[in-house]
């Protein structure tokens, strides 16, 4: 069974975004809430809120048959936002343009074991 979660229009750089999600990507989510409590970065807090949702998620698309102890980050990606243009003055009466950027957060959390692939 797999759940999802989005968080959209979150105000901050996808690059900054990007370094937790990879910090938790195919973590149980028992550790990748623990991991994220205790990181110092300012993306952890809505990377664990939107992992805790999307165990909320799975806990009410299954009408409460899931163990949340086997759901595993199946994939966690970060995708651009629109980004908000503002001016800064300048010297000589020249402006200079400040891109404020935005983020998608998309997560995927499933119970089943991941299987490797064999090459014959």
């Amino acid at each position: 069974m797999e759940a999802t979660a989005h968080l959209r229009h979150i105000r901050m750089a996808p690059r900054k975004l990007g370094v937790v999600a990879a910090l938790v990507r195919g973590m149980p989510v028992a550790n990748a809430i623990n991991t994220l409590k205790w990181t110092k970065r300012a993306a952890a807090a809505p990377v664990r809120k939107l992992i805790e949702s999307a165990i909320a998620n799975a806990t009410d698309l299954s009408k409460g048959q899931v163990d949340i102890d086997k759901l595993v980050i199946k994939s966690i990606h970060v995708d651009q936002g629109p980004t908000q243009r503002r001016f800064l003055p300048r010297a000589m009466g020249r402006a200079t343009r400040v891109n404020k950027k935005s983020s998608h957060v998309h997560v995927v959390l499933s119970d089943e074991a991941k299987t490797k692939s064999k090459k014959s």
